[in-house]
């Protein structure tokens, strides 16, 4: 069961879809008063965008749930939330939550990739925190491509986060800037010249955050990743190993930032056999 949501971060009204365990459901009914309940105020749109071919007849409330926040690559409608990719993730046993970021799906305010719209994710959490069947020790965040920045800021600065995964991530968005020439003109309208402000690159570059990441960390990288160059992914676990972090490289040679089916299916299930590792430690 996945439905299209509204949730509350700072002023804003912002979207994310909320995707459930294989098998399970709940009234849209009841997920808006679990949801009143945290806000208050009038209730906020959602939908139903999709159920299992078999329907759903297991209650999500009969215990509390791990998640796995996904934190989308791209900005506005280049990247959006693979819904493809949440249904694979269902597969876990995990409830999963995606952030859209603001400005986005009719969401207010503007994604700054990396700016104010940090916030999204903390928002996330505060959110499914407070729902009544998860477990809100086990949250945990994955962050794809420019995703890695909201997800690596969301476990440097917040206690949400329980297990970090960075899987094509960006590690340092000037050095980005530098390869990824078709991305310059909009890096410049929205983040600035790097040149003339670095630090608001800095800020936004996981690379940065590494010495206030507390949670353990899996780096996902492939060989042959055209979009993040794999350095990326080799400059985040080195630092990580260098501040005595618990850090983790799953490298894939031969592929690029996207897997086929088969690969793909085998890197999540490999990235939840970590997660589940990590979260049975006492």
């Amino acid at each position: 069961m996945m439905i299209h949501m509204t949730y509350r971060s700072g002023e804003y009204k912002v979207k994310g879809y909320l995707s459930l365990p294989y098998g399970y459901e709940i009234e849209p009914e009841t997920l808006e008063a679990h949801i009143r309940k945290i806000y208050g105020g009038k209730r906020l749109p959602m939908t139903v965008i999709a159920n299992n071919a078999k329907r759903e007849r297991l209650d999500i409330h009969e215990r509390k749930w791990p998640v796995l926040v996904y934190c989308r690559g791209g900005i506005g409608r280049v990247g959006q939330v693979k819904t493809e990719w949440l249904e694979r993730f269902s597969q876990s046993g995990f409830i999963v939550f995606a952030p859209v970021y603001r400005g986005t799906q009719g969401g207010e305010g503007r994604d700054e990739f990396g700016g104010a719209d940090l916030e999204d994710v903390p928002a996330a959490c505060r959110l499914l925190a407070g729902l009544p069947f998860v477990d809100p020790k086990r949250i945990a965040a994955m962050g794809f491509s420019r995703g890695s920045v909201n997800a690596a800021s969301a476990a440097a600065d917040t206690d949400f986060i329980s297990q970090l995964v960075l899987w094509g991530g960006v590690s340092d968005l000037a050095q980005t800037y530098e390869e990824r020439v078709d991305l310059r003109r909009m890096l410049k309208r929205v983040v600035g010249n790097p040149r003339k402000i670095p630090s608001a690159y800095e800020a936004r570059s996981p690379l940065h955050m590494a010495e206030r990441i507390r949670c353990p960390v899996l780096i996902v990288h492939g060989s042959e990743d055209q979009q993040v160059d794999p350095g990326h992914g080799i400059r985040m676990y080195e630092r990580l190993q260098a501040l005595g972090k618990d850090a983790e490289l799953h490298w894939y040679e031969g592929y690029g930032h996207h897997m086929p089916y088969e690969m793909h299916m085998h890197a999540i299930n490999r990235m939840f056999d970590w997660i589940r590792k990590h979260q049975t430690r006492p």
